[in-house]
């Protein structure tokens, strides 16, 4: 009986699939390998208010929205290393990622700038040191 209702639903899903157009497909399977961080993406988030660019982060990573209006990034930083990171998003915060197709990044490596236009009294300076003795963030 089990293996009735499983045959069911795999012909069930097959059939979905051949009436889903190729670029739903090609949409779908583009957001899953960017989601399991095999793609290079770069992520701007923008002062809609001032027109001003207040960080980005270049790499491999998952990107989600929470419930609490917070955009939820998670970095992989090691085989199984991650590094969770979240923007705060508001009626004058927006953000925008682009897939980086063709470049040649180690997928464990990650950048985040800040502007200081946008963090007038505070110095942010970060490096990171993946795979290393001494593994981590420095001044």
């Amino acid at each position: 009986m089990k293996k009735i209702i499983s045959l069911i639903l795999v012909i069930a899903l097959a059939l979905c699939m051949v009436g889903c157009r190729p670029s739903e497909r090609v949409s779908y399977n583009v957001s899953k390998e960017a989601d399991s961080f095999g793609v290079v993406r770069k992520l701007t988030v923008i002062n809609c208010r001032t027109d001003s660019i207040m960080m980005e982060l270049v790499g491999t990573f998952a990107l989600g929205n929470s419930s609490a209006g917070e955009l939820e990034i998670v970095c992989k930083t090691g085989e199984d290393a991650y590094k969770k990171h979240f923007v705060y998003l508001n009626d004058w915060t927006a953000y925008t990622v682009e897939d980086i197709s063709g470049a040649d990044v180690d997928p464990f490596s990650y950048e985040i700038i800040f502007y200081p236009n946008m963090l007038d009294l505070i110095d942010i300076e970060t490096r990171a040191n993946v795979g290393g003795a001494n593994a981590g963030f420095g001044g």
